[in-house]
Order: C-alpha cells, then structure tokens, then sequence
C-alpha cells in the first residue's frame, strides 16, 4: 500500500515541480522586461511567480541562472511551436533560401513581444555587465551562430560556397547587421530587409 501511494504521488511533485519553474521563467522574462536586469532580483521573481525564495535558490545560484535558462526555455518553445526539435537550419539544397527562411523566422522572433522586451534588456545590461554579457553570448548566441556555420560547411561540402571562406565570419555578413538594426533602431527589420542581406551576402556588391 505504501508504495502504491509513493508512486501515485510522484507525478504530481513532478508536475508541482515543472508548474513552479514554469511561473519563474515567466516572472524572471516579465520583470527584467519592465524594470531592467539591475533591478530583477530573486526575491521579486519569487513573490511574482509565487514560490519560495528558497525554491529558486534549489535549482539556481543567481539570477542570471535564472534568466539565461528562461530564454533558453523561450527558444525551446518556439523550435517546439515550429516542429523542429532539436532545431536546425533546412537544408533544401538551396542555401540562398534557406537562409533567407530562418531570417524570416528570427524576423518574426524580433518583433514577438515575449522575447523583445526581455531579449533588449538583457543584451542592454550585457554591455556594461562584462561576466552576463559573455554569459549570454557563450551560452545563448553562440549555440545558434553555429547553427549558420553547419549550414555554410555544408553548402561548402556541396560546392556552393567557396572552400577557402570562413563560414564563422561569413554568417556575420547577414546576421550582424539584423543584429545591429534591432539594437539601434536604425531600421525597420523585415523580411525584405534579412532577404536583400543574404542577396548581398552571398553575391556581393561588384558587378557581375
């Protein structure tokens, strides 16, 4: 009988468990969104997300544990939404189009609300804040960086790219300038704008 009611009870820890962490991802994103990373703290995820300061302390050391999981979690979600777990660049065989798909997709990632507030405020305190900020590059940019990188050694291995580039500094001619267009407001990002950067990209700017 004792076992029997062990068993039954360990799937609702697990579900109290997974509901808890739930509400800390979404109180850690919304409150560094409204007032700033500086003034996120463990305590005001807790009373937002209604647990225990003590519950967030078992499973992460510092806030910043906290919100680099929580936007890891968000990007698990959209790959989830869009079918593609674990998630990659297509490789259609055409790689002018399968880049200009995934620019398209991080487009509409740019302007979802749940991850531009957050994803500013973050990248804003990552400037100033020199250990989150190689945090969040090391831990966040850099796994879906080298998403391009496989993708370009491919198109490499396929003789669509020249064997002599560096993939790691060819994908920076489209994704930094979308980077930099988003951080500055310098202009309006769309699906135009990332389509014409691989154009340029991938065909230069010489005559041909």
């Amino acid at each position: 009988m004792a076992q029997n009611q062990s068993s039954s009870s360990a799937p609702d820890t697990s579900r109290r468990s997974e509901r808890s962490r739930r509400a800390i991802y979404d109180a850690a994103l919304a409150l560094v969104a409204e007032v700033g990373y500086p003034k996120t703290t463990i305590e005001g995820i807790a009373s937002r997300a209604g647990v225990g300061k003590q519950t967030i302390y078992r499973w992460w050391s510092s806030k910043a544990d906290v919100l680099l999981d929580a936007f890891l979690d968000l990007s698990n979600q959209a790959a989830e939404a869009a079918g593609q777990v674990p998630y990659s660049i297509p490789d259609s065989g055409d790689l002018a189009a399968d880049l200009k798909y995934v620019l398209r997709a991080t487009v509409d990632e740019l302007h979802d609300p749940a991850f531009e507030a957050p994803s500013r405020a973050l990248a804003a305190e990552g400037l100033v804040n020199e250990e989150l900020g190689r945090r969040f590059v090391a831990q966040l940019l850099e796994p879906q960086l080298q998403l391009y990188v496989d993708r370009l050694r491919a198109a490499q291995e396929a003789g669509k790219v020249r064997p002599e580039v560096d993939p790691r500094i060819a994908l920076e001619l489209f994704v930094s300038p979308l980077a930099q267009r988003w951080l500055q407001h310098t202009g309006p990002i769309t699906y135009e704008y990332t389509d014409t950067l691989v154009d340029y990209a991938l065909h230069g700017l010489a005559p041909r």
